[in-house]
């Protein structure tokens, strides 16, 4: 059975990407851009339910189907975690690199230190590379900040 973030790492998710910050009561979400730009759908999806890139013209959606593309995009963020490390992790290790894929893609995964360390079981190490990627664009962006010493702490939670 394949492995899944735990409830801590889902709440750092749905915190940080947020539907319209938290706003449960709205009935349709509408399309909105991230802090750089970027048209997002619910929670950060870029891509729709039909596997189109979100545009500011993307029809809104509910909370429902919002939290089915947070499940889908967790999915490939789960195996790409999955598939890029190769030591035994815990579940919250796991659930912050979840967590930090969902954000920064499997690509960037792949080719960070934090991988790297993490793949060494270097673990102490691997925690000092997530407040590294706070940027976007090349601006240090206070939510990614935040985020990232959120991760952090799930990484070295016991």
């Amino acid at each position: 059975m394949p492995r899944s973030i735990n409830d801590a790492g889902l709440e750092i998710i749905m915190h940080f990407e947020g539907v319209h910050d938290g706003d449960r009561s709205t009935p349709l979400l509408e399309p909105m851009l991230d802090p750089v730009g970027i048209p997002t759908l619910g929670y950060g999806a870029i891509y729709d339910g039909n596997g189109d890139r979100v545009t500011m013209e993307t029809p809104a959606i509910s909370v429902e189907e919002a939290e089915e593309l947070l499940r889908r995009d967790l999915g490939r963020a789960e195996n790409a975690v999955a598939r890029s490390i190769s030591v035994p992790l815990t579940d919250n290790q796991f659930s912050a690199l979840v967590s930090f894929t969902y954000n920064v893609g499997s690509g960037n995964l792949r080719a960070s230190t934090l991988r790297q360390h993490a793949n060494r079981e270097e673990f102490e190490e691997a925690a000092d590379e997530f407040p590294k990627w706070r940027r976007s664009r090349g601006v240090i962006l206070p939510g990614l900040v935040r985020r990232r010493r959120a991760e952090r702490a799930l990484w070295l939670a016991a």
